[in-house]
């Protein structure tokens, strides 16, 4: 117990699957859990539930791809807690379209979470993290970044750019003395409601079938990892990826 004990955490897309997991963990050891959505009702009885919990866990709405909803994003938590050491950038969406189906705008409507948000989540955070000491930056990809998932073509796309992206945050953030850590994780079938998706989007009868062979992880696999890029244990690991799918993109 207490591995970011009294450290400030913020979790986007924490309404459910890996963000709610992640900030489940997070506040069990300790942390003080900021969780944001645009599931306003699924965030809040999730935040209370960890309340309850004895966690500390506050839900605020907040758009991931909107720039002004970052920044009071942000404005709150320095006025409220006046630090934030941990930003999991975790919101994210999947529709399935080969490239040819894919249209400019539901391109642009999952890259505008999951690649702009990642990149808005890094540009807001950075001066408040480095103004009171650093911290550490994990940013949800996917080992679609890794492989080719044609079905999925403008999810893959994204999660490729912050794969790319992290690694020159944390260049920057070192350059520059933040001493802010940026890491990505990729996992591969952890069983969320995204995978339930997956699942009605192949027309498979049971989720299991989307990975057969390796299975499917928990959202707890991914979120034990969060924990420890976001303690101290951490302090070296900085500009790396990490991958957390059982050997399914090595197969």
């Amino acid at each position: 117990m207490g591995r970011v004990d009294g450290k400030v955490a913020l979790i986007t897309g924490a309404s459910q699957g890996l963000g709610l997991a992640d900030s489940q963990v997070l506040a069990r050891e300790g942390a003080i859990v900021v969780m944001t959505d645009i599931k306003n009702e699924e965030g809040e009885a999730a935040a209370a539930a960890i309340r309850e919990a004895g966690g500390k866990a506050t839900f605020l709405h907040h758009d991931a791809s909107s720039e002004s909803d970052w920044q009071t994003i942000l404005q709150w938590i320095r006025d409220e807690h006046g630090r934030l050491d941990v930003l999991v950038n975790n919101a994210g969406m999947v529709i399935m379209e080969t490239p040819e189906q894919c249209t400019l705008e539901t391109f642009r409507k999952q890259n505008s979470i999951m690649c702009e948000g990642v990149f808005l989540g890094c540009k807001h955070a950075v001066p408040l993290m480095s103004e009171t000491g650093g911290g550490s930056i994990i940013n949800i990809a996917s080992i679609a970044s890794h492989l080719g998932f044609p079905i999925y073509f403008a999810y893959s796309a994204a999660k490729g750019a912050v794969r790319s992206m992290s690694k020159a945050m944390a260049v920057y953030c070192q350059m520059n003395g933040h001493n802010i850590r940026v890491n990505s994780l990729h996992p591969g079938a952890i069983d969320t409601p995204m995978i339930d998706q997956t699942k009605l989007d192949l027309g498979l009868e049971n989720k299991e079938d989307i990975s057969p062979v390796v299975g499917l992880g928990k959202p707890e696999d991914v979120a034990n990892v969060v924990l420890f890029l976001a303690s101290d244990e951490s302090r070296w690991v900085n500009g790396t990826e990490i991958i957390i799918d059982n050997t399914l993109s090595i197969q």
